[in-house]
C-alpha cells in the first residue's frame, strides 16, 4: 500500500455515516488485537496497519504469536496478538501499552490485561466468555461480572453471534461463518478511527479470488462490524488521527524481512551480479526466502536446501562462480553455518549472511526477539576469523543495511554478517521508496589477465589491492587465470598451500587488517542540549526506537541526554573511543546479557552502564525513560522501584 506524503489522507470509503457521534481528535493511538492463534489477529492487525499507512499516518507495529502452527486453543500460550501504533507525527516504537485492547476470548484478555493502562478501552467478544474457556485460563469468576474490569472502559460485543447473523444468508456453515469474526472486529475499529474501507474490501477479494464466497463472507462481516459501530449506542465517540507530516515522497508500509529482500534485489541490480540465495527455512527469517523467490526477473535465484550447511555452501559456491551468494537464517542456523563462513574468510570471497536473531539458546523462543548473537557473529568460528558486522535499526532501515552489507562484501571480498532480529523482521513502518538513481554503484571488476610479477604469466589469487587489501576475484574458466583456493592456509600472493609459520602469521594479520580498514562512517551523536548532556545512551539494532523514544521523554522533563546508535559493529567507528570518553556515563541497553558492553569495555577501557533484558520482548520506552532519568538525576523513580 503506497501513499504520497502530501498532507492529504485517503478517502474513507463507501460506508456513509447515518448517526451523529462525537469526534475526538488524537495525535496518536496504540491498538492491540488479541485472540487465539487461529482467530486471524495477524491478518486483522496487518489490514488495519495498511489502511493507516494509506491514510498517511506514521506507524510502527509489533506482531506477537506462538511458535506452534496451531497452539493449544483457548490457552494463554496460544494467544496471538498484533499491536499497531499510529500517529500524526514521526514515532519510533510500536508503543508501550495499548490504548485499546480487542480481546477475542478470556485467554487474550488475561494475557494482555496487565499492559492496558487504567482508563484504557477494552472491546470483548462476549460469546467466548463461557465457563469452560474461563476455567481453562484460571478465571474463578467471570471478569465480565466481577470487578476485574472496573478500571477500564469496557465494550461488550457478541462478535461471533453478530458475525453469524450477518452471514446467515450466505449458506456458510456456523464454523466457517464464525471464522470471519476477525473481520467484524476490523470493521468496528475501522469505524471507530475513521479508517478507509475500500482497500480492505479490495484486498479480501484479491486474497480469496479463487473462493469468491469466502471473500464476500469476509466483506459482509467487515461491513457488519462497521455498521455495528455506527448504529449501536455503546460507542458515542469516534476518533481521528490526522496524517503525519512526513518528508515529501512516495511511501509504502514495509516489514523488516521484506525490506531486506528488496535491499538484496537492489544490490544485485547495482552490482550487475546475479544473486543466489542459498537457504533453509527458519523462523523468523523465512519471509526473506518467500519474498526473494518472487523476483526471478531481477536475476535472483532462490535455492531451498536440505539443511543450513547446504544452503550456505551453495551461496559460497555461487560467489566462487562470480555471482553474489546470500544466505538467511537465525541464531541456530549461524551455528551450523560457522564452518562455511570460516571457509569464506579463508577464500576471501564476498558472501552476505543474514541472521534474524531470536530468543535462545538452542531452539529457544522461535517467534520472540533477542539481540544475543553479537558475540557469536564476532567470534563464533574457529581460528582468527574476522567478519564485518552490520545491524539495521528499524524495518525500513533493513533496505539500506542490506545494500551496505553487500557493498562491504564486494569491495573487501569477505563474508559479512547482517544482524537483524525478530522485532525488526516482523515489525513494519512506512518506508520512503528511494530514487534508484541515488543508490550506490556496487559494480566490481573481475580479474581479466595474469598478475604475477615474476614473469611466469601466472595468476596469483592473493595479490591484494593496496587500499582495501581485497584480493583479486577471478571467475573460474577465465583463460589463463587458473588458480587454487580452498580451506587450507595459502601462501601470500601466490595462493599455494603453505604451512610456513611466518606466512600463516602474515596472512592472519592481513585478513584482520582488511576488516579493520573497512571504511565506516564516524558515529553521529544526537544532543539537542548543545553539549550539556553528561550521559550518553548508546544502542544497536532494534533498540534504536525505544532508546530514541525514551530520550525524547527525558528531554521533555528538562533533563539533557545524548543518544548515539551503532550500525557498524565490526569494525566500530573510528571516533567511538573519543565519543565514549567524552561523557561521564554511557548507558547501553541490550536484549542480551551485555554483549556490546563487554566488547566496549575490553576495547576502550571505559566504564559502561549495561542495562539488559532477555524476556523475548523489545524494550519499552517507559522503562528506559525511568532508567535514564535515574542515572541523570541519581534519584530512583517510583516506576523503577
Amino acid at each position: 500500500m503506497s501513499t504520497s506524503a502530501n498532507g492529504n489522507g485517503a478517502g474513507h470509503g463507501s460506508l456513509a455515516a447515518t448517526r451523529p457521534t462525537e469526534v475526538s481528535k488524537l495525535d496518536r493511538v496504540v491498538i492491540r488485537f488479541a485472540g487465539d492463534s487461529g482467530d486471524g489477529m495477524q491478518l486483522t492487525g496487518d489490514r488495519f496497519t495498511s489502511e493507516a499507512a494509506a491514510f498517511g499516518n506514521d506507524l510502527s507495529t509489533m506482531p506477537n504469536f506462538p511458535a506452534e502452527i496451531r497452539a493449544p486453543q483457548g490457552t494463554i500460550p496460544g494467544v496471538s496478538s498484533f499491536q499497531v501504533h499510529f500517529a500524526d507525527y514521526d514515532i519510533l516504537t510500536p508503543g508501550d501499552r495499548p490504548d485499546v485492547l480487542v480481546a477475542m476470548n478470556p485467554a487474550a484478555l488475561k494475557a494482555n490485561l496487565g499492559d492496558v493502562p487504567h482508563g484504557g478501552t477494552i472491546i470483548l467478544n462476549t460469546d467466548d466468555f463461557i465457563k469452560r474457556n474461563l476455567t481453562k485460563v484460571g478465571y474463578a469468576t467471570d471478569p465480565l461480572e466481577d470487578d476485574t474490569l472496573e478500571a477500564y472502559q469496557v465494550h461488550r460485543v457478541a462478535m461471533s453471534t453478530l458475525t453469524q447473523g450477518a452471514l446467515a444468508e450466505t449458506g456458510l456453515g456456523k464454523k466457517d461463518a464464525e471464522r470471519c469474526k476477525n473481520m467484524f472486529a476490523l470493521g468496528l475499529l475501522s469505524w471507530m478511527y475513521h479508517r478507509p474501507t475500500e482497500g480492505t474490501e479490495r484486498f479480501l477479494r484479491e486474497k480469496f479470488a479463487k473462493k469468491p464466497d469466502i471473500a464476500e463472507a469476509n466483506i459482509l462481516a467487515f461491513r457488519a462490524g462497521w455498521n455495528y459501530g455506527e448504529t449501536t449506542e455503546s460507542f458515542a465517540t469516534t476518533f481521528q488521527v490526522a496524517p503525519a507530516k512526513l518528508a515529501q515522497g512516495t511511501y509504502r508500509q514495509i516489514t523488516g524481512n521484506t525490506a531486506l529482500a528488496y535491499g538484496i534485489v537492489a544490490a544485485g541490480q547495482q552490482s550487475g551480479l546475479q544473486i543466489l540465495l542459498g537457504t533453509y527455512p527458519i523462523t523468523p527469517a523465512s519471509d526473506i526466502l518467500h519474498e526473494l523467490s518472487k523476483h526471478k526477473n531481477f536475476g535472483i535465484i532462490t535455492f531451498q536446501a536440505e539443511d543450513e550447511i547446504a544452503g550456505i555452501g551453495a551461496a559460497l559456491g555461487a560467489s566462487y562462480g562470480g555471482a553474489l551468494g546470500v544466505t538467511s537464517t537465525s541464531g541456530p542456523g549461524v551455528a551450523l553455518k560457522s564452518e562455511t563462513i570460516g571457509l569464506g574468510v579463508m577464500m576471501e570471497l564476498p558472501l552476505v549472511v543474514i541472521d534474524v536473531q531470536r530468543g535462545g539458546p538452542s531452539t529457544g523462543l522461535p517467534t520472540k526477539t533477542e539481540q544475543a548473537d553479537l558475540l557469536q557473529a564476532m567470534f563464533g568460528r574457529n581460528g582468527e576469523s574476522p567478519v564485518p558486522i552490520v545491524a539495521p535499526l528499524s524495518p525500513a532501515d533493513c533496505f539500506d543495511a542490506a545494500i551496505e552489507a553487500t557493498r562491504i562484501a564486494l569491495k573487501y571480498r569477505t563474508p559479512v554478517l547482517l544482524l537483524s532480529d525478530g522485532a525488526i523482521a516482523n515489525g513494519s513502518e512506512p518506508w520512503l521508496i528511494p530514487d534508484a538513481g541515488t543508490l550506490p554503484d556496487l559494480r566490481v571488476e573481475f580479474a581479466s589477465e595474469p598478475n604475477a610479477d615474476n614473469g611466469s604469466g601466472e595468476f596469483w589469487p592473493y595479490v591484494r589491492d593496496p587500499e582495501t587489501l581485497a584480493r583479486a576475484w577471478a571467475v573460474p574458466g577465465t583463460p589463463g587465470l587458473q588458480h587454487r583456493i580452498g580451506g587450507l592456509e595459502k601462501a601470500d600472493r601466490t595462493g599455494h598451500i603453505s604451512y610456513d609459520p611466518a606466512n600463516h602469521d602474515k596472512m592472519v594479520r592481513l585478513r584482520q587488517a582488511k576488516v579493520d580498514g573497512i571504511d565506516v562512517p564516524d558515529l553521529v551523536v544526537d544532543d539537542p542540549s548543545g553539549g550539556k548532556a553528561r550521559v550518553l545512551a548508546l544502542g544497536w539494532g532494534s533498540s534504536f526506537g525505544p532508546i530514541g523514544a525514551a530520550c525524547r521523554r527525558v528531554r521533555k522533563l528538562g533533563l539533557p541526554i545524548a543518544q548515539a546508535h551503532l550500525r557498524h559493529l565490526n569494525p566500530l567507528p573510528a571516533n567511538l573511543g573519543d565519543v565514549l570518553r567524552s561523557y561521564d556515563k554511557v548507558v547501553v541497553p541490550e536484549m542480551n546479557l551485555g554483549q556490546l558492553s563487554l566488547l566496549l569495555r575490553a576495547k576502550y577501557l571505559v566504564d559502561i552502564h549495561s542495562h539488559t533484558k532477555v524476556a523475548g520482548m523489545a524494550f519499552k520506552a517507559e522503562e528506559l525513560q525511568n532508567l535514564f532519568s535515574e542515572i541523570i538525576t541519581g534519584v530512583t523513580t517510583e516506576a523503577a522501584k
